[in-house]
């Protein structure tokens, strides 16, 4: 009999093993698996990851409104510094546009007589001297009409005083109007004008003797209605705040308003603007209801296709101060951006021709509201990127508000360069370092003004807050009638005198 011995080991070894195997959940079959395949179970979706085939994140609605709240929030702040960049940045694109920004260098005949209008409200201690510098035009054919208030003795009295010096050029005009207001002033003046172009300029105003001529040429070259001329501030040096006032005249002069009255819709500076008499008369003066009388004037005539040209020349801008404290400041801003508002609200804007272009005057009428809302919202972004804890791709969406601000403060550093270069003054290490460290301050500032001028406005307070002047941009503040430096002595007793 055979042995068995090796085929019992054969099927003992070839026998399943009784131990049982673990339990394991079925799966159901992937078509076209074949079998034996190993296939690689997804796990289960977790928080925050994407679900519908990847494509949205799977949020609460809570995170859905936080999240989207934040990445608008960087998206306008984004589309509002690069506008302002773009506008900053203008007149730089070509060597072209540089060019068509500036007066001719050699200025046609005398064509046309102008009017100046220089209104002025206690301010002895530096319209004198103003009068003086405009009474020295070398154009052929003008006169100045200074208008001084019924109760502002101290004043009349230099004014007087500049006429007995210029008595062939320099009329003086008493507004016995109340309340008073700069549009009011001119427009009282306006009635006695005998020149066929009126301009207007501050009673602190540093005035090239040359500018007259090279208006004149600007509107026969161009058949302009409105020219505009470059005011610039320049005591930068005298706060970190100053320094920001600075910089904001010398690229809306240089640039930006260049940009604006390319795009046919511009609001003009509030001195060294130049208009047509007709157009004058056909808007009937200023409001004298509007908080930002120049802005309005511009607003219409660009609504009735009036042609406004806009030129810059470092050696003919007209040339200011900053407001000497930080409250002044901040009245000032206050009323330009509650004219702004008064501008919208009256709505001539909406008779431009183009839907363009009232899209565009929408956008720049609010701008100082905007560019506002961009300050306040800066600091918090900061505090979202640091403190709050947001998936990454949103995280950077955040940081994209920064690049043109990163980029807007460099270009701000090369105008500040370029503003000593032309203008020979002396850019320090420390000026720079303001300029960095006052970005976000001024920013709040600004708001801060912006926010005033809303709550002025639905109050119905439309009050003029007058910003005052010191002559900081000058080296003597005013003078006496032989040319004199006067003295706070001598201009209290032609107060008194006055009176």
């Amino acid at each position: 009999m055979p042995a068995l011995g090796p085929s019992l080991s054969l099927l003992a070894q070839a026998a399943p093993d009784p131990t049982p195997e673990p339990l394991l959940t079925p799966v159901a079959p992937v078509p076209g698996q074949v079998p034996g395949d190993v296939t690689e179970i997804p796990a289960p979706a977790q928080p925050g990851s994407s679900i519908s085939g990847g494509f949205l994140p799977d949020w609460s609605i809570g995170e859905w409104v936080g999240y989207s709240g934040i990445i608008l929030l960087a998206v306008l702040l984004t589309v509002v510094a690069t506008t302002t960049l773009w506008w900053m940045l203008h007149a730089w694109r070509s060597a072209e546009d540089l060019r068509a920004t500036q007066f001719s260098s050699s200025p046609r005949p005398a064509r046309h007589r102008f009017t100046l209008l220089v209104p002025g409200r206690h301010e002895e201690e530096v319209m004198g001297q103003t009068l003086d510098r405009l009474a020295q035009q070398d154009h052929p054919d003008f006169e100045i009409i200074a208008i001084v208030g019924h109760d502002d003795p101290g004043t009349e009295f230099v004014v007087r005083q500049a006429a007995a010096r210029h008595p062939d050029l320099i009329t003086v005009v008493v507004d016995d109007s109340v309340p008073k207001n700069k549009p009011k002033a001119l427009n009282k003046a306006l009635r006695i004008a005998t020149g066929d172009i009126v301009g207007v300029f501050d009673a602190e105003d540093e005035v090239h003797p040359g500018l007259l001529t090279v208006v004149d040429s600007k509107f026969q070259e161009t058949g302009a209605d409105v020219v505009q001329g470059g005011v610039q501030l320049m005591n930068f040096e005298t706060s970190w705040w100053s320094l920001r006032n600075v910089l904001e005249y010398y690229f809306w002069f240089r640039s930006r308003l260049h940009f604006h009255a390319r795009s046919k819709f511009i609001p003009l500076g509030g001195n060294t603007v130049f208009v047509t008499r007709d157009r004058l008369e056909w808007s009937r003066g200023w409001d004298d209801q509007c908080l930002a009388e120049d802005c309005e004037l511009g607003v219409r005539l660009s609504s009735d296709g009036a042609k406004v040209v806009v030129a810059y020349n470092p050696e003919y801008v007209t040339r200011e101060e900053t407001p000497p404290t930080l409250t002044s400041l901040y009245k000032q801003r206050t009323r330009w951006n509650q004219g702004f508002l008064q501008v919208l609200g009256k709505g001539e804007w909406k008779k431009l021709p183009t839907l363009r272009q009232r899209l565009y005057a929408r956008y720049l009428l609010n701008m100082p509201f905007l560019q506002a809302a961009t300050g306040l919202l800066i600091p918090v972004s900061i505090a979202f990127i640091l403190l709050v804890k947001v998936p990454t791709p949103v995280a950077l969406i955040t940081f994209l508000p920064l690049v043109p601000t990163v980029i807007t403060l460099v270009a701000e550093a090369a105008g500040l360069t370029e503003f000593g270069r032309v203008y020979e003054r002396k850019v320090r290490v420390r000026d720079y370092v303001r300029l960095v460290l006052g970005l976000v301050p001024y920013q709040i500032f600004l708001a801060a003004a912006a926010v005033r001028s809303v709550v002025r406005q639905v109050r119905g307070d439309g009050s003029w807050e007058k910003t005052e002047h010191t002559g900081a941009h000058r080296d003597t503040t005013a003078s006496d009638d032989e040319g004199r430096p006067a003295t706070p002595e001598l201009i209290g007793t032609a107060a008194e005198a006055a009176r």
